[in-house]
């Protein structure tokens, strides 16, 4: 697939309403977190969510099986567009977005699901939120495959099982830490 894209999307549920004090934490890092891919290395974009300000929601939302039964009518999910599953781990597990994951245990119930789901897409394409859900159930359903997969058994574009590039993660993940100097300090002064 010339000129392929990472589709990238994340679903988790809070152990409590996001207006609530549980969560806030959570909510109070959310923009920083955005900003932060914004500046990352190889970031192509993301869909916002309707009703609030910023990106454009890329469809409507909705949300994985996993969500009935939870009482809630929303739930902390993202979907975004990366040039390569280096760039994507580089920003994922460092930085302002690796603060917040060290404490998602404090926000979120664990999952029985997987938490996210990676698949590669044509340059011209731009998933919705019913298409990175039914890529979420099928991983759950079926494991890793082309159609849909994680870090943990990541393909490339072609269709075939690839090793991650951990030197080019380093190397991204310095180059983005250079731009967020100022998020990571913010973000390390709020509560948990």
């Amino acid at each position: 697939m010339q000129s392929a894209r990472l589709a990238f999307y994340n679903f988790g549920l809070h152990v409590a309403p996001a207006e609530s004090e549980a969560v806030k934490g959570f909510v109070l890092r959310e923009p920083a977190n955005f900003e932060a891919a914004a500046r990352a290395c190889g970031f192509i974009g993301r869909s916002g969510y309707a009703g609030y300000p910023g990106a454009r929601s890329w469809g409507v939302q909705v949300f994985p099986r996993y969500m009935k039964g939870s009482g809630f009518d929303s739930a902390p999910s993202s979907l975004s567009l990366w040039a390569d599953i280096e760039s994507l781990m580089a920003f994922t597990y460092n930085g302002v977005h690796a603060e917040a994951l060290k404490n998602a245990r404090n926000w979120n119930v664990k999952p029985t699901w997987p938490p996210l789901v990676l698949w590669w897409v044509a340059a011209h394409h731009r998933p919705d939120w019913q298409e990175v859900v039914e890529r979420l159930e099928y991983l759950a359903d079926h494991g890793s495959s082309p159609h849909a997969f994680t870090f943990k058994q990541p393909y490339g574009p072609e269709g075939a099982q690839i090793s991650i590039d951990r030197d080019r993660v380093k190397e991204l993940a310095a180059r983005n830490a250079e731009t967020q100097t100022d998020l990571l300090a913010y973000v390390q002064t709020l509560k948990v």
